[in-house]
């Protein structure tokens, strides 16, 4: 071959390189369709698999229930946070629950207090686990965490919640106190009355805006333990940051409501069949928005950032944010500005025994 290169005019070796790199091109990108096509094969024959599988198992008598039976069984837990987006978010779940078939129970304690006496806990734990009438349901309310596999029960429910930028969240629930909302605009709040404003506060050194009613983020995840509640505490950050990572199937940030609220429409389309495009144009999604808020001085803010409990409660936030943010990524991608969720992208090969 080398003879006959040298032997070639110089013309005709350029040629024959060309021709020689063309074929090799043709080559790969005919294995390249080989491979997709053999995948195709491989997945056709995989999903052909599992449903003769399925077929055999129900057929056998395996299934002693429906097979919706464990989707009726569920139960969504969300012990939201107050002034995070958390009324508008249960809006949609009551538009939804008639056409999706479920029901919703709002949690009412006493004076709002997050915190159950244990037996309070053992009596909500047996509602939950086992009232079938209510059965799929959805309960909300203002409650810290409750870890339910403490108390003998067989399955437990989904958690979901959403969290907000701490300073964000206090200056709406200060103004709230004060001005009250759009949605019950006629009762009267705590602290209806005060004029003064956040900023006035802050210079002033007022209880409603000092740095401790930044700690509720991480108590509410945290949980019912007398430490969660203990101001500044490094266990409770921790153990927030626990619950939120192995007890939550999705916790959102009130900044990306519209995100959340369409990863959860894929993921338990049981409950949230329709609530994207109720959040985009429902009346309901966005109803409630406190009245007479005035934003924050950077003066104002840098104070509060000075505190370390603002530190702590925005360790948890950017935790919160970045895990949200990590299960966004893996589950939609964005195109000409809309979102889209991503197909399935998993399936199964490989099957044995083999079906006769």
């Amino acid at each position: 071959m080398g003879l006959l290169r040298i032997m070639m005019p110089p013309k005709l070796q350029l040629l024959s390189i060309l021709a020689f790199g063309l074929s090799m091109l043709f080559i790969e990108n005919q294995i390249q369709k080989l491979e997709e096509s053999r995948t195709k094969l491989e997945r056709t024959i995989a999903r052909h698999e599992v449903r003769e599988v399925e077929q055999r198992h129900t057929q056998d008598g395996v299934r002693d229930t429906p097979p919706l039976a464990e989707a009726e069984d569920v139960v969504i837990i969300y012990n939201r946070v107050p002034k995070t987006a958390s009324t508008s978010f249960t809006n949609i779940a009551y538009d939804l629950c008639g056409k999706n078939h479920f029901h919703v129970l709002h949690i009412n304690t006493t004076k709002n207090n997050p915190v159950m006496s244990l037996q309070d806990q053992v009596r909500f734990v047996r509602n939950v686990t086992s009232w079938r009438e209510m059965k799929p349901g959805f309960y909300h309310g203002h409650v810290a965490f409750l870890d339910f596999s403490k108390y003998g029960v067989r399955g437990k429910p989904v958690y979901i919640n959403v969290v907000r930028d701490p300073i964000q969240r206090l200056v709406s629930y200060y103004y709230f106190l004060r001005f009250g909302d759009d949605y019950r605009p006629g009762l009267r709040r705590r602290k209806q009355g005060d004029k003064k404003t956040f900023d006035e506060c802050v210079s002033a050194g007022g209880s409603d805006c000092a740095s401790e009613k930044l700690w509720l983020q991480i108590p509410f995840f945290c949980g019912h333990y007398s430490e969660c509640w203990n101001v500044g505490s490094r266990w409770a950050l921790d153990q927030a940051k626990y619950n939120l990572l192995n007890e939550y199937l999705l916790v959102g940030v009130t900044e990306e409501l519209e995100d959340f609220i369409m990863m959860l429409e894929a993921a338990l389309p049981r409950f949230f069949k329709g609530a994207t495009g109720l959040y985009k144009t429902g009346k309901k999604s966005h109803l409630r928005k406190t009245t007479e808020k005035k934003p924050p001085t950077k003066e104002s803010v840098a104070k509060l950032q000075q505190s370390d409990i603002w530190k702590m409660e925005n360790e948890f936030y950017e935790f919160a944010l970045e895990q949200f943010q990590f299960v966004r990524a893996h589950a939609v991608r964005e195109k000409d500005g809309e979102l889209y969720l991503l197909a399935q992208n998993f399936f199964y090969e490989k099957i044995y025994p083999k079906v006769n």
